[in-house]
């Protein structure tokens, strides 16, 4: 008797049609059939929608030798994020995780809407990591020889600054997220005009968000970041150019591409530190790292105290831009999400950079080598995403736990017409805010804090289609489905709410954390390292797959709700009116004030005393 054989490919591909079938009986025929049918046929192809590779049947053997000539080594990957610090080990050519070890990273908040950080803190945590990753892989058979290289990807922006002498910080890692700079940026607009000055030139607008401003506050208000420059001895960096000047014991102060395009220094064109922006933020060139490519060997770890002693630094990537890597969007219009405590989205725009008139930004994607093409990308960010939801558990209490956000968005069918804007520090991409504030509308007698929970999650959503509505406009592809990864896709309502808000399929990375794997390809791809030959056309990678989350509302239920979003937003725009510290408003001249009445009385009191005694003098 003969059977059929039906392996995981054919029954991947026979899952995809029964969800394509099930999304087409959920869509009004009436209002949704062309687009459909036009975004669907586009997508499926002659491949296989459920891996990331879009990999056309090949045996697992076949993908290797197409994926690696040299299918030997391990590469380490250090991945440095605003709140957890990782040092991961991967197998190649599979790339297979075989160890990894994380710990949290504390935030300092000296006042609100300041974000500080220890540097130092981050240096003992990587090379903890690095310590107990080593351990494992040595219980695994492995040794620390059998590492070829590391890569390193860190939280952009953020930007630390040091002593090149003494190599110890002069002021603790001012976060991406710090808002302390907006009076620098008044400044800064003061002169130039236009928040848009530096756009053609950077990509960016003049903002809080970006290392130019948080360098130049820190040369003006800090004495020993002053004295340090006016000694030459000041090195200003993000955290990447930090980690790299620790392990190598100062014999490196580097960048690369794409953290140098999140600081509005370096010229896109170019490449380099811009020197018509040097001199507007009054920064010296010295002070800053040396530009590379993402993927090429920079040097060895040095240092003694670290346990990668001896191994070679081959990757750099800024965390977004790995996540793109590693979510396989090579291609112009593929499209990736980040959700975390913030989201960060990006599309692919090819070897052109396309510069936004709707308040996206300008950024590199990646550059695989020194003599490779740079690839652009567009980025929109979100600046609340799952902070919102630490914000109802820690400062409301409306959640006992931010991680069961999905239980309690789920008890109620809809949000109840309630809409929550968390704009707690303004609002980015696209409407650059800083003056905006957080608002929930909606409430009536019947809102419950189920109601609260899912408007959040439904902010998340809403904020994500404002940048892809953007992004459809500026770089002229067709957008029609969105990589998924970060630790908040782990909520499956909070997926099927972007699809149905997107009106797009959601892809959800099977990794959760597409970061450290975009690393660590980077980190293989290197020349003279060749434990990965990167053919973006090809893309053979067996190990990420994706769930699949399509759309259940029509076009007329997504732009109803939509545009009473839009409506909440103009509700929260322009809510912080700054006033000039004059006497009318300074609290000193408040205290002065209310100690005039008794000032009064005891003068008044002495001169009737003193009249009166000398009217009883004969």
């Amino acid at each position: 008797m003969t059977r059929l054989r039906f392996d995981s490919q054919h029954f991947s591909y026979f899952s995809y049609l029964c969800e394509t079938f099930r999304y087409f009986l959920a869509l009004d025929l009436n209002g949704c059939r062309e687009g459909f049918t036009q975004q669907y046929i586009s997508m499926s192809g002659i491949n296989l929608p459920s891996s990331s590779a879009e990999v056309p049947f090949r045996t697992s053997e076949q993908r290797k030798m197409s994926f690696s000539e040299n299918p030997c080594g391990l590469v380490g990957v250090i991945d440095e994020g605003t709140k957890t610090i990782t040092f991961s080990v991967y197998t190649t050519p599979d790339f297979k995780e075989i160890a990894s070890h994380s710990v949290e990273l504390s935030i300092i908040t000296p006042q609100d809407g300041w974000y500080e950080q220890d540097p130092m803190e981050m240096m003992n945590s990587i090379n903890h990591c690095a310590k107990e990753s080593l351990k494992e892989i040595e219980k695994k058979g492995y040794s620390v020889s059998d590492i070829a290289s590391v890569g390193i990807t860190n939280q952009r922006e953020t930007t630390i600054v040091w002593d090149a002498v003494t190599g110890k910080p002069l002021y603790n890692a001012i976060v991406w997220k710090d808002i302390r700079t907006s009076t620098t940026v008044e400044k800064i607009l003061a002169k130039v005009g236009d928040p848009n000055h530096f756009k053609e030139t950077t990509g960016l607008p003049i903002s809080t968000y970006f290392s130019a401003l948080k360098i130049k506050w820190l040369n003006d208000n800090v004495p020993a970041v002053k004295q340090a420059i006016k000694k030459n001895r000041c090195k200003a960096g993000t955290v990447d150019s930090w980690i790299i000047w620790n392990l190598t014991n100062g014999g490196l102060h580097i960048t690369d591409v794409t953290n140098a395009s999140r600081t509005l220094l370096m010229n896109l064109c170019t490449q380099n530190w811009d020197p018509v922006l040097l001199r507007t933020f009054g920064i010296e060139q010295e002070m800053l790292p040396r530009i590379h490519s993402c993927s090429e060997i920079f040097g060895k770890v040095t240092n003694d105290r670290s346990a990668l002693q001896g191994i070679v630094i081959s990757g750099i990537l800024g965390n977004q831009q790995a996540s793109l890597l590693g979510q396989m969007c090579v291609k112009p219009g593929q499209t990736k999400n980040t959700y975390r405590s913030g989201c960060f989205l990006l599309c692919n725009t090819g070897y052109q950079p396309v510069f936004s008139r709707h308040g996206m930004l300008t950024t590199v994607a990646y550059k695989l080598g020194p003599k490779s093409p740079t690839v652009f990308a567009l980025e929109g960010s979100v600046s609340v995403a799952g902070h919102a939801l630490s914000w109802l558990q820690n400062k409301v209490r409306l959640l006992p736990d931010s991680r069961e956000a999905e239980k309690y968005a789920d008890m109620v069918p809809t949000s109840g017409d309630v809409y929550f804007v968390p704009a707690f520090t303004g609002l980015y991409a696209p409407y650059w805010s800083q003056n905006a504030r957080g608002i929930i509308i909606g409430l009536t007698q019947f809102t419950r804090k189920n109601h609260i929970v899912r408007a959040a999650l439904e902010s998340i959503c809403f904020q994500t289609r404002d940048i892809l509505e953007c992004m459809h406009q500026e770089c002229g592809y067709e957008i029609n489905k969105i990589h998924a990864d970060g630790k908040l896709t782990t909520n499956n309502l909070l997926m099927q709410l972007q699809a149905d808000t997107a009106g797009l399929p959601i892809f959800r990375s099977q990794l959760t954390d597409s970061t450290a794997f975009g690393a660590a390809m980077c980190a293989a791809h290197a020349e003279g390292i060749n434990l990965c030959r990167f053919e973006p056309e090809r893309r053979y990678y067996e190990n990420v797959h994706y769930d699949t989350f399509l759309p259940t509302t029509t076009v007329a239920e997504r732009e109803e709700r939509y545009g009473k979003w839009k409506r909440a937003v103009e509700r929260c725009l322009g809510w912080v009116i700054k006033q000039k510290k004059t006497k009318t408003n300074t609290a000193a001249y408040h205290r002065m004030l209310s100690s005039l009445p008794a000032s009064i009385f005891i003068m008044s009191s002495f001169a009737m005393l003193v009249h009166s005694v000398a009217s009883v003098k004969p």
